[in-house]
């Protein structure tokens, strides 16, 4: 099942330093994910730090037990939002 993931930085209540300090161990995890298949499509915001991210998991449970395996999820420095996904039917019959 895809899940679409929207993270954003908790910036009010982490400065700036804190994110930089784990910036390396973040994208390297992340790219972990992207390897093992979990993480499909992932795009930086423009609107502010975070990420939005399309991911496969079997259920909402292992998309967050996943993602909290991130160093920024695991110091409580995101706000994620996730929302499950199904096929879009307009493009049937």
């Amino acid at each position: 099942m895809q899940f679409l993931v929207m993270s954003r930085r908790r910036s009010e209540d982490f400065p700036q330093e804190e994110f930089d300090r784990l910036f390396a161990d973040e994208a390297s995890r992340a790219r972990e994910l992207y390897a093992a298949g979990f993480t499909r499509h992932i795009w930086h915001r423009v609107d502010g730090g975070g990420v939005c991210q399309v991911v496969e998991a079997r259920d909402e449970a292992e998309v967050r037990d996943t993602l909290a395996t991130l160093p920024f999820a695991k110091r409580g420095m995101l706000d994620i939002d996730v929302v499950a996904l199904k096929p879009y039917a307009g493009f049937t019959g």
